[in-house]
């Protein structure tokens, strides 16, 4: 069962879903992920179906996974598949043929169907499923059972999804059953991309980046708070994914133990299209651009508020308003924000 904590802020404990072992996806305190943990905390409770939706980048496998071990099922099997991968059709239910006995739908003892008996089929990218494979799965979830060798035979399989935004415009306009929709969305959890959920992106660098180095089998390392806070000020389009594969660009191109902007920046620059770079003033005045840039960008991401912006750059109050007058950045914006 998952552990209920209470923060020393005085948030009510019930909103609060500790995963420290768990879905790097549901790490976090923001508003945003607070939402999804007390949904998560829910349905992990329900024998439905489990719909979740998210953009691509973020690991929906890992939250049905979350669900599973925290589930009444958890002593049963978790089988994937991924609803586009070639010969779904036997993949999923044999050879057998379907209704080739009686009504209930015939499937084969190593069909992923039997091997999910009494645990959880997750199907990953749900709406890339065949329309016939659709029906044959829509009787599976309707009736429970299904026939092995000609035998009535209990399923007890929970049925968990994944679909990107979008999947209601797919049932909409017929492109997927609703039948089958009905049932694998009796619950549904929308998950956050990361560039709605900015203040939990240090949390989950720091998962990452714990996960990383025991991964490679290297010594534990730790950002500085200056590399936290621009991580945290940038938008991540490829969501969590792409924040993964930045630390471990970062991990195995240094042996640094503390780990700083300037270890970062080159591995998020390859995360991006190359820009033609114009030579432009001395290597000073280059600096003074990019100082401006991250400066601004940070203060932007905390509201304008210069402690808190201060501590995520690693220096003191007085130091970054003199460092934002050199440099040009609107001191009014801060000042209205100081308070």
């Amino acid at each position: 069962m998952p552990e209920i904590v209470t923060f020393a802020d005085g948030r009510a404990a019930s909103r609060i879903l500790r995963t420290p072992s768990g879905a790097t996806e549901l790490v976090g305190r923001s508003a945003a992920i607070e939402r999804v943990q007390e949904v998560v905390r829910h349905v992990a409770g329900t024998e439905g179906g489990v719909l979740i939706v998210a953009e691509a980048g973020i690991d929906a496998e890992s939250v049905a996974r979350e669900l599973h071990q925290r589930g009444r099922s958890s002593a049963g099997p978790f089988i994937s598949v991924e609803c586009g991968a070639d010969g779904l059709d036997r993949l999923l239910f044999g050879e057998a043929n379907s209704h080739a006995s009686g009504d209930l739908e015939s499937v084969s003892p190593d069909s992923r169907v039997s091997a999910a008996r009494g645990g959880t089929l997750f199907l990953q990218n749900v709406p890339d499923l065949p329309a016939s494979v659709q029906a044959r799965l829509a009787r599976v979830a309707r009736d429970g059972e299904v026939r092995i060798d000609g035998a009535s035979v209990t399923t007890a399989i929970r049925f968990m999804a994944s679909a990107v935004p979008g999947v209601d415009a797919d049932v909409k306009q017929h492109r997927f059953r609703s039948d089958l929709y009905r049932r694998l969305s009796a619950s549904r959890i929308d998950l956050p991309p990361l560039r709605a959920r900015p203040d939990d992106v240090p949390a989950i660098a720091n998962r990452l980046l714990d996960d990383c180095c025991a991964a490679h089998d290297v010594p534990r390392r730790v950002f500085t708070q200056a590399a936290l806070g621009l991580l945290a000020a940038l938008s991540w389009p490829g969501n969590i994914a792409e924040l993964r594969s930045v630390i471990e660009r970062v991990v195995s191109g240094t042996r640094e133990e503390t780990i700083q902007v300037e270890q970062l920046l080159p591995a998020l620059q390859l995360d991006r299209a190359p820009v033609p770079v114009v030579p432009a003033g001395t290597l000073r005045e280059a600096r003074q651009r990019f100082e401006r840039d991250y400066i601004s960008a940070v203060l932007q991401h905390h509201g304008w508020r210069i402690a808190d912006a201060a501590e995520a750059l690693g220096i003191q109050r007085p130091n970054l308003y003199r460092k934002a007058r050199q440099l040009g950045i609107p001191l009014a914006r801060i000042s209205e924000q100081a308070s």
